[in-house]
């Protein structure tokens, strides 16, 4: 059975390498690429590498190396048919029927690309040609010299009707080809097809593998009604699964780490004429799914530039929403928003290269984008306006379909309304708390709340109720928090075998991620000294000391217990700990809102969630014995 071409390349663009071997190898970011423990020989030490921008696997132990199709059939015993089968349902595209038919379609897509590369050598030409000269007036006007004309292989559709027909008639394009390529204009209504594109610069328009597909044209007249033309949807170009520029933006994104998304060619050519080759564009319409997800596979926080106006930020706005419901832990956007009424070429133009890379170098994360948009839409000055702020922001982060980030954001919403609803008061963050003077402390991330915080939060507590035992903080490092980092320690290849996990805790101490942060510096360096010595010799002996006080009663992250038996318990209490730590997220957002809105139901609401996290078990039968 034999698959077209171009339908792999689709299941291979909608499937990233690291999600079909993820199923079967436990991966972890390691730089730009992912790293596991080989499926193909027993081994200790991670030598297999995921490369999602260059879509292949390769097994340093075994010399193993390939995509998505070799990695199945290698590791599920299918055929290559029954491999392409299997993927292609997951990446939801329809698989044609082996006919005449099909084998005809693919000879004719080899034709539709060899007619696109004809027209494209022919615009150039033209451009080079005396019928070419306002057309390199209009480059030359714009900053863009013969480089970048070569680059981009920019060219120029001369005003005549049949001018680029002929020339392809003459290589022996059939007409056929010329119509299904978009190349010429026909209807029921016209007789004689005619040249699509006439008197523009022309902008090719490249697949990832660098074939031309399509042509964006720039009108020169100014009676011209469509200042911008694009080739029509075609067998070989899908404009909302195209990004222009990307067969040229791929490495340079992957060595960068990044990858910029502005508005248009012109735009993308102005970023790569300031030395960011990592550059892409839609096709003059808002950003794809399709799009959204091309990005994400060169890179995981893509950096999307809009135009300093009004038109920028509704381009910026329709982004955000598009990527909300499928943000994630390493995939989301960020933004720059330019000075107002400026596009990447005027401010490169105006003001110069480094002034373009200046400002592009302090994008804003998405979520303080979508607080921003929320919190201008409206008045804030009567509680109805202030409730359904708070509305808007939480069903917006309620689209977040992954549980953790949606939590993350939560707290983040929920700092931020704190942050504006709190009452006027003096320095220090004095506000009167139902009818009683209270002092709000601004908590740093991930502390625990204090017995005080509590009592001045629910809206001044009795004596009583601030000796409760339920708001009784624990004394010290949490055990079992301890347990966890010396756990890592104690077993270094625990942080390679649990590296994202691992990286992801919620530690309340500052000693544990203290200690956390040199673990994962030493795991990237290759570090294969005992840690306990090598924290020792950064000067970390004393946090090191507190951890292994903290711990003395958890025999199961010590240094003389089995490997396996420590992951095992390490799993366990690592969820017990996530558990706990969601808790504590829950209790810090009721207790905030209590700042605002003190009454028995959310104190009653504060307790139990209290009550909860006093009942979460320090350990449980896994752990047991160990």
């Amino acid at each position: 059975m034999r698959f077209p071409p171009s339908i792999l390349e689709e299941i291979r663009a909608r499937l990233p390498v690291s999600a079909v071997v993820g199923r079967r190898v436990r991966l972890t970011k390691a730089g730009r690429e992912w790293r596991g423990l080989s499926p193909f020989n027993a081994e200790k030490t991670p030598s297999f590498y995921v490369n999602d921008q260059k879509q292949f696997y390769h097994c340093f132990s075994s010399g193993k190396h390939g995509d998505i199709f070799s990695f199945v059939t290698e590791t599920e015993g299918l055929s290559f048919p029954e491999a392409v089968e299997r993927l292609a349902g997951e990446a939801g595209v329809t698989l044609p029927k082996l006919t005449p038919e099909t084998v005809e379609r693919e000879k004719a897509r080899a034709g539709l690309n060899e007619a696109m590369e004809i027209a494209a050598a022919f615009f150039e030409e033209q451009l080079k040609s005396p019928v070419g000269r306002e057309a390199r007036a209009y480059l030359a006007g714009r900053d863009l010299g013969a480089d970048v004309i070569a680059r981009f292989r920019l060219g120029y559709a001369p005003p005549e009707r049949f001018a680029l027909r002929d020339h392809l008639a003459a290589k022996n394009v059939p007409s056929e080809v010329m119509i299904e390529a978009g190349l010429l204009v026909t209807a029921e209504d016209i007789t004689v097809p005619y040249d699509r594109f006439r008197d523009r610069v022309m902008f090719p328009i490249q697949n990832a593998k660098g074939q031309v597909i399509a042509f964006g044209g720039r009108a020169l007249s100014k009676d011209v009604q469509a200042k911008y033309l694009n080739s029509p949807e075609t067998p070989i170009f899908h404009k909302g699964a195209t990004l222009y520029n990307l067969n040229r933006a791929r490495k340079p994104a992957h060595d960068a780490g990044t990858l910029f998304l502005v508005e248009g060619y012109v735009d993308c050519i102005a970023l790569d004429r300031a030395g960011l080759a990592n550059v892409v564009a839609p096709l003059g319409t808002a950003l794809t799914e399709d799009q959204l997800g091309l990005v994400w596979r060169i890179a995981g926080e893509p950096i999307l530039c809009f135009d300093g106006d009004k038109a920028g930020l509704r381009a910026a706005h329709r982004a955000l929403d598009l990527a909300l419901p499928m943000i994630g832990a390493g995939k989301t956007l960020r933004f720059v928003f330019l000075p107002e009424g400026m596009d990447p070429d005027d401010l490169l133009r105006s003001r110069g290269a480094d002034a373009l890379r200046e400002a592009l170098s302090k994008p804003r994360p998405l979520v303080d984008v979508l607080a921003e948009r929320e919190i201008g839409r409206a008045p804030l000055e009567t509680p109805e306006q202030r409730a359904d702020l708070e509305k808007r922001l939480f069903g917006a982060v309620a689209r977040i379909a992954d549980d953790d980030l949606k939590r993350h954001y939560r707290d983040a919403i929920s700092e931020r309304l704190r942050a504006i609803f709190r009452p006027a008061g003096g320095a220090g963050g004095r506000a009167n708390v139902s009818g009683r003077a209270g002092v709000r402390r601004r908590l740093a991330p991930n502390e625990p709340l204090r017995p005080s915080d509590m009592a001045s939060m629910i809206g001044g507590a009795s004596e009583g109720l601030k000796r409760n035992a339920l708001f009784r903080p624990a004394s010290g490092l949490m055990a079992r928090e301890a347990a966890l980092v010396l756990a890592a320690v104690n077993h270094p290849a625990l942080v390679e075998a649990e590296a994202e996990t691992f990286a992801e805790l919620i530690l309340a101490s500052p000693e544990t991620r203290i200690i956390r942060a040199a673990l994962l510096d030493f795991a990237a360096r290759g570090e294969h000294q005992p840690y306990a010595e090598a924290l020792v010799a950064r000067g970390l002996a004393e946090p090191l000391r507190a951890i292994e006080q903290a711990a003395r009663n958890e025999g199961w992250a010590g240094a003389a217990t089995q490997f396996s038996r420590v992951q095992m318990a390490w799993r366990e209490a690592s969820h017990l700990h996530a558990r706990q730590s969601f808790l504590n997220s829950e209790i810090d957002a009721v207790a905030g809102q209590g700042a605002e809105d003190g009454g028995e139901e959310r104190f009653e609401r504060l307790r139990a969630l209290v009550r909860r996290r006093e009942a979460q078990p320090e350990a449980d039968g896994s752990m047991e014995g160990l």
